[in-house]
């Protein structure tokens, strides 16, 4: 501030003394000027297309001493105007005039450059710059204060290349409901992976989804939850001197030098919490090799869907999951997605359970008690696990037998699917991804705990309003009403008269679903260098989709 003072002070010094040399120019050469003038006649001007009479100079110069006496600035200002209209001063006068702007210039320069090179921080005065002739401070790029900061900071680029990137796995958890499925899609951005790609963009974790290496273990269709769900990425590390899955930044790059000193590895899970919804949550993560892809690399994957026992036989149930187990042709227990090149519907199951969502209850006839139908296999196809959840409640419900499963993975004597409405989203978790030698690496205590607060927090308001809806049934039921039906799991309504699976109407092939889509341009036959035909997808793919399918 003192600084800005002083060359305040000498700029007004410097503008003052031209004024009055200025002022000693005019007076002295217009009163020779004015001397020297022996006018026979008035002049005359042009006023509004008039030629009007005016003063001679000697009338002009007594009436204007008379007038501005007691004010010599007033006074000289007039004469300067004066002689601009008369006759013109000297050719000296001009001439050292303008030696004297040229003079003012070059210092105002001189001053401007110095406190270009001390800068705002120099004096500690924001929005501090040279003083102008008319007084005021001037705003000049680089000193203004808090709006130019920001101004530089937000379009100053970050640097991915000067710093290494390392190839993690993370793991997630996330309730489906209000979401439109995991995979990001076309018609919306609601989806739990779009959310993830905009906490990992913001964070400065990735430069973008193209050039992060990411796979992920499995898709959930809308409404469908995961505990457990794995996904593979590169992210940007702080491990300079390498380790597993490290990737060492771009040769020739400059590295940031408050990372190169720091040994521990950036805190994803914290910083990942920290901006991505409430139902999003990052569990733990792993460092892995390059070429593992979280897709590829899993061992098996669990998926869960939860119902109550209602009037289901679960007994009958229980055996008749045990049919699903090896493997099989799963097309008629599935949406076959031919359009996105999915050709082949052999899946191999591990297990097929169905016991109490609570392991220390045993099998009761509470109609109110949780069951679960918990599934594990290597890959599963499009809504697999919904349809075949549909046949065990229509067998639970006694309208199919346990039979009617090996039917359907007959494929032979049954190629076409018969028409059935598959079971309902939201009861459907993907509940454990399973990958060998990984090293899970979860964070402090304080942020566990945080993760476990907002689940317990869920839960308290589902439990309660459970409790409430429970308790007003059984008011209902104590009064003679019908009893619990179990149907409403079930998309669709309720037939009146039961028809037979095996005597519906039949969806079409799967060879007339190839046909169809070769004939679009979404499929393309080709061959093989043995000669055998096979099919590869076409040149107009309708969407990008991995072959992993959501249930």
């Amino acid at each position: 501030m003192i600084i800005c003072m002083v060359l305040g002070t000498q700029m007004c010094c410097l503008i003052k003394r031209l004024w009055l040399s200025h002022e000693q120019v005019l007076n002295k050469e217009g009163h020779r000027a004015r001397d020297s003038l022996e006018l026979p006649i008035k002049p005359k001007k042009l006023n509004c297309g008039k030629w009007e009479e005016t003063e001679t100079p000697e009338e002009h110069r007594k009436k204007s001493t008379v007038h501005t006496e007691g004010n010599p600035g007033h006074c000289s200002l007039l004469q300067a105007t004066d002689m601009s209209e008369g006759s013109p001063p000297p050719a000296l006068s001009g001439e050292a005039l303008s030696h004297r702007l040229r003079e003012l210039e070059e210092e105002l320069g001189r001053l401007r450059a110095q406190l270009a090179e001390r800068g705002p921080e120099g004096d500690g005065a924001k929005g501090a710059g040279p003083p102008q002739g008319d007084g005021r401070a001037e705003e000049t790029p680089g000193q203004v204060g808090e709006g130019a900061g920001k101004t530089r900071k937000k379009g100053r680029a970050f640097d991915f290349a000067a710093h290494p990137r390392r190839h993690v796995a993370l793991r997630l958890a996330y309730l489906g409901w209000g979401y439109h499925g995991y995979a990001c899609q076309e018609n919306t951005d609601n989806t739990v992976e779009a959310r993830l790609f905009e906490a990992l963009v913001k964070t400065r974790l990735i430069r973008d989804r193209q050039s992060s290496s990411y796979h992920r273990c499995g898709r959930t269709d809308k409404g469908v939850s995961a505990f457990s769900q794995v996904i593979s990425i590169d992210l940007r590390s702080t491990q300079f001197c390498g380790g597993l899955g490290v990737i060492p930044p771009v040769q020739g790059a400059v590295p940031n030098t408050k990372d190169t000193s720091s040994s521990a590895e950036l805190p994803y899970v914290k910083i990942l919490n920290r901006v991505l919804p409430q139902d999003i949550r990052v569990l733990d993560w792993a460092p892995v090799e390059t070429g593992f892809s979280a897709r590829f690399d899993c061992q098996s994957r669990t998926y869960r869907y939860y119902f109550p026992r209602g009037d289901l036989d679960v007994e009958l149930m229980a055996a008749a999951a045990k049919r699903y187990e090896g493997t099989h042709d799963f097309r008629n227990l599935c949406k076959m997605d031919v359009g996105n090149g999915v050709l082949q519907f052999q899946r191999t199951i591990l297990s097929a359970t169905v016991r109490p969502a609570q392991p220390h209850h045993h099998m009761s006839s509470d109609p109110y008690g949780l069951y679960v139908f918990e599934v594990k296999g290597l890959a599963f196809l499009y809504h697999q696990v919904r349809c075949m959840m549909a046949i065990l409640f229509l067998i639970g419900q006694k309208l199919e037998t346990p039979d009617v499963i090996d039917q359907l993975l007959d494929v032979q004597n049954n190629p076409r699917k018969p028409q059935y409405s598959m079971a309902i989203d939201y009861p459907l978790v993907l509940y454990d991804c399973h990958f060998e030698g990984l090293s899970w690496q979860g964070e402090s205590d304080d942020l566990a705990h945080s993760v476990l607060s907002n689940l317990q927090q869920h839960w308290t308001q589902m439990a309660v309003r459970t409790q409430l809806i429970h308790d007003m049934i059984q008011g209902l039921q104590e009064r003679g009403e019908t009893s619990f039906q179990s149907c409403w799991l079930l998309e669709g309504s309720r037939q009146r008269n039961y028809r037979p699976l095996l005597d519906r109407p039949r969806c079409e092939s799967l060879e007339s679903r190839i046909e169809h889509f070769v004939k679009r341009g979404r499929l393309e036959r080709g061959e093989c260098q043995n000669g055998e035909e096979v099919l590869q997808r076409g040149k107009r793919p309708k969407h990008q989709h991995s072959l992993e399918q959501p249930n």
